[in-house]
């Protein structure tokens, strides 16, 4: 295993506009940090169509050209990028150098900023993926605009999914909830909410069998069975926004750094800091609530400044010195 014998102040988990941002004002400090991007560098954004609630694009723009813009800004001030993926991390539990594995590389670091995202579930029917960004959507607060006076329905029976129709109703001239069960996991106070506005109906027990596509290839129709007999039911929409849950990619971290009961990492109230001195962690890796490029972007500014005065009032020892995992394991 090649190893790299120089010991970096951070090294940076993970792109997106956490990745990015934290990289950008890592790189201003002078701390010349180093993003293992992987190699779908860019997050979710990647795969967006429009983003238009981004301050500063009046205009709009699109997600992957979006992504392309905060990379070059921190490689324009001294971002190093590896583009491929963190197979195994080592983080100290003492403050010690921490140890971020790339293929056969090993890369010591003072600081780790975890930045690694969170993926949403999907349904995994038929036409998902094809549409995905055609009219089936992830994030009713990004896309919602897009289906102004159309049909739409949301899938899930929780919180977002009410969250999600209640934003939604504002702008599709109908949002059709579609659960697999008769009862709903959702607070009380948000199943209210919905029931109350005149343009969302609540439909069970339903399941997606598959989504289908019209002559201009966007989303046109939704076929629905019936959870209890077996039969179909098709509903012509415009947009179908998928809310059963995300993932956070905490994986690489697990055993690690402390974790919530749905694995996103934990932070010390207001900051990124993690349980793990010299450890910090930002964007939808931590959180479950907003999901937004803007937060993600602001967290990842956080986090670099954390770990900027983590290494201003930490001091490395001098006396102390990195040795390779193969030095140790020749060593006996």
């Amino acid at each position: 295993m090649s190893n790299t014998k120089k010991v970096e102040n951070v090294v940076i988990v993970g792109s997106g506009p956490a990745g990015y941002t934290a990289a950008l004002y890592a790189s201003r400090a002078d701390l010349e940090p180093l993003v293992v991007e992987g190699f779908l560098w860019g997050g979710l954004l990647q795969q967006t169509t429009d983003v238009e609630n981004y301050p500063g694009y009046p205009e709009g723009i699109m997600g992957p050209e979006m992504m392309q813009q905060f990379r070059d800004q921190a490689e324009r001030f001294g971002a190093r990028l590896i583009t491929e993926d963190a197979t195994e991390l080592e983080l100290s539990r003492d403050g010690g150098l921490h140890r971020v594995v790339v293929g056969e590389r090993e890369i010591a670091a003072k600081a780790v900023v975890l930045s690694m995202g969170a993926e949403p579930k999907k349904l995994g029917v038929p036409g998902e993926e094809e549409l995905a960004a055609k009219g089936v959507s992830y994030c009713a607060t990004c896309d919602a605009a897009f289906f102004r006076d159309h049909e739409t329905i949301v899938v899930g029976g929780g919180d977002t999914a009410m969250e999600d129709a209640t934003f939604l109703s504002k702008f599709a001239s109908k949002v059709t909830i579609v659960h697999r069960r008769d009862e709903f996991r959702a607070s009380a106070i948000m199943l209210d909410r919905v029931r109350q506005t005149e343009n969302i109906e609540l439909l069970t027990p339903y399941v997606v069998q598959r989504f289908e596509p019209g002559e201009n290839g966007s989303l046109s129709r939704a076929v629905l069975e019936n959870a209890d007999d077996g039969s179909t039911r098709e509903l012509e929409v415009g947009g179908a926004f998928v809310a059963v849950g995300h993932r956070p990619n905490s994986d690489l971290v697990k055993d690690q750094v402390e974790l919530d009961e749905n694995g996103y990492v934990v932070v010390d109230g207001g900051s990124t800091r993690t349980n793990l001195p010299g450890v910090f962690a930002a964007g939808d890796l931590v959180d479950h609530t907003y999901r937004q490029a803007v937060t993600a972007a602001g967290t990842g500014c956080m986090a670099a400044l954390d770990a900027e005065w983590y290494l201003r009032d930490t001091p490395p020892d001098p006396e102390a010195h990195w040795v390779p995992r193969a030095a140790k394991a020749a060593a006996g």
